[in-house]
């Protein structure tokens, strides 16, 4: 891997003051006062070199551009109804805070359904995630704890993983390649948890395919994980499936359950995506947004061609 030198993001930088006033404008709800950090995470995300980091960072910029990305936290979903279908059926929330301030973001990958709703909500979804997380969730942390704080935890819950998610490979490959190409390296380590054999089959033929920076951020806790994840974030941080052993987390709608759109993230979020298209003089067009979605890299399509070999595999042997 290229080393990130201060040389080599002040390089890219002198390449991006080149760029159009347009691109310039949305960059700044990117790196929301903090450019040198971010030309670091484009930079590692292609293994220090200038050239390909700029290539990718102009590309974000021109996707954010041309799907109004700046005005996604103006654009409600609905009916309120649709919000909660997608909601219910995507399964992330944010559980807390590590003792270090970093977000926990949990996703019930095990039980998600992603069949509520037409594909266009989901990934719209996402990115208003995503866009909420980088506009909202981070800065208020870094205000809270007092240091500047850029990236999240994840924790995937893999209780519940069947076969079945042969049909999900899809739209988890289209959301994967929004996040590598336009948000890289926002996600410190992914926690995976509640591991069936499905996963730990799957696991086995990835793993492999995966780049060595991503496979370095991705650990397989035992069980629930609960008492690896208590090393660094509190009891109330932890999302509600890690908690104890076989208790919640099959339960996706729980009390405790950071998934239901009734949860205060959830809440918070809806009520400020409505207060923007309030604060706008021109009201955007309600309904899904159908995203331009970038090209899969190759990596991403060879991962997801091994996934549903493997999945088809388990499923013959199954029968």
């Amino acid at each position: 891997m290229g080393m990130i030198t201060q040389a080599s993001i002040d390089h890219l930088q002198a390449l991006m003051d080149q760029v159009d006033d347009s691109l310039k404008g949305t960059f700044q709800n990117i790196h929301q006062g903090c450019p040198t950090e971010t030309y670091g995470r484009f930079l590692k995300a292609r293994e220090g070199n200038i050239i390909k980091a700029h290539k990718m960072l102009v590309d974000c910029l021109k996707w954010r551009i041309e799907n109004e990305i700046d005005d996604i936290l103006a654009k409600p979903i609905v009916p309120t109804e649709v919000y909660r279908s997608v909601r219910d059926s995507q399964l992330i929330g944010l559980s807390g805070y590590t003792r270090e301030g970093l977000p926990v973001f949990a996703m019930g990958i095990g039980l998600s359904t992603l069949d509520k709703a037409s594909v266009h909500y989901y990934i719209q979804s996402h990115i208003q995630i995503n866009e909420y997380r980088d506009r909202v969730t981070l800065p208020a942390a870094t205000k809270k704890y007092g240091k500047h704080i850029n990236k999240c935890l994840k924790v995937l819950d893999m209780n519940g993983l069947k076969l079945s998610a042969l049909s999900q490979i899809k739209l988890m490959t289209m959301i994967s390649t929004i996040d590598d190409l336009n948000y890289p390296e926002k996600t410190l380590t992914y926690y995976i948890v509640n591991a069936p054999y499905v996963f730990s089959a799957c696991w086995k033929v990835v793993k492999p395919l995966l780049h060595e920076r991503t496979r370095k951020k991705v650990q397989v806790l035992s069980g629930c994980g609960r008492d690896d994840l208590l090393k660094i974030m509190d009891y109330e941080s932890l999302p509600h499936f890690c908690r104890k052993e076989g208790s919640e987390s099959s339960n996706r709608h729980s009390q405790a359950s950071c998934y239901s759109f009734d949860h205060s993230f959830h809440q918070t979020m809806y009520s400020y995506i409505k207060q923007q298209a309030a604060f706008r003089d021109h009201p955007i067009r309600q309904g899904s947004l159908h995203v331009t979605l970038p090209d899969s890299s190759a990596e991403d399509m060879e991962i997801a061609k091994t996934l549903e070999s493997e999945l088809q595999k388990l499923n013959n042997e199954g029968k």
